[in-house]
């Protein structure tokens, strides 16, 4: 059975994000974010979209982009105090911004992937953060039941990419990016490098080609990836 070629153009795989639409994008600051992905979802200009990622980068960089261009309506995330912009259009009430610990944003992005309705923990079950959540006993302790999050589309970044969509990320920017490949309806992976069909050992695949619907292969890249030193 041949593989199908999933490599395609940059215009033509983000066109399928419209208004209203729900977008997970890869990354923890700089490594693993789709830097390339992200200016052509503000090229082509959706509106009303819900992000979901780690952080809202830094000024001028990512996520700053989509606000820069008011394409956000909601965030959700774990934090935003490295861009004032973000700060300030939340206090303005211009975006809707739900907070979540890190490591719970991760799992509610596992659990989405994993057809899971949910999670229970007792992070934040003493602070606003519960506010409004459902809360449930088991053996006598109190936990917050946290939904899991799906997403219409993700956004993810690779260091490496046959041309079936198999996916290798580099070091710590794997991230979020494989949660995220696995909890959305559509997969638009960029990659630094395309490889052929073979050339990437098994171990070294950390998504796997059926999760991946299209794949834009990077010529160059721009200055925002260059933060990173590797």
């Amino acid at each position: 059975m041949k593989l199908p070629d999933k490599i395609g153009t940059l215009e033509e795989a983000v066109s399928c994000i419209g208004d209203g639409a729900s977008v997970m994008i890869g990354g923890f600051g700089v490594p693993g974010t789709p830097f390339t992905l992200i200016r052509e979802l503000v090229r082509q200009g959706p509106r009303d979209l819900t992000i979901i990622k780690n952080d809202a980068n830094e000024a001028d960089m990512g996520v700053d982009h989509l606000l820069v261009s008011g394409q956000v309506a909601r965030l959700v995330t774990t934090h935003i105090g490295l861009n004032p912009r973000a700060i300030a259009m939340m206090n303005a009430g211009e975006i809707e911004v739900e907070f979540n610990a890190q490591g719970i944003l991760a799992e509610r992005i596992r659990a989405g992937g994993a057809g899971l309705g949910g999670i229970l923990t007792d992070i934040g079950i003493d602070t606003e953060l519960a506010n409004d959540k459902q809360r449930i006993n088991v053996d006598g302790k109190a936990f917050i039941v946290e939904s899991a999050l799906r997403a219409d589309v993700a956004l993810v970044h690779a260091d490496r990419a046959d041309p079936f969509g198999n996916l290798a990320f580099a070091a710590t920017a794997r991230n979020f990016n494989p949660l995220m490949a696995m909890a959305a309806a559509r997969v638009i992976a960029e990659a630094e490098q395309l490889v052929p069909l073979g050339d990437l050992n098994a171990d070294d695949v950390h998504t796997p080609g059926p999760f991946v619907d299209e794949l834009v292969v990077l010529n160059e890249l721009s200055e925002e990836y260059a933060v990173v030193q590797r």
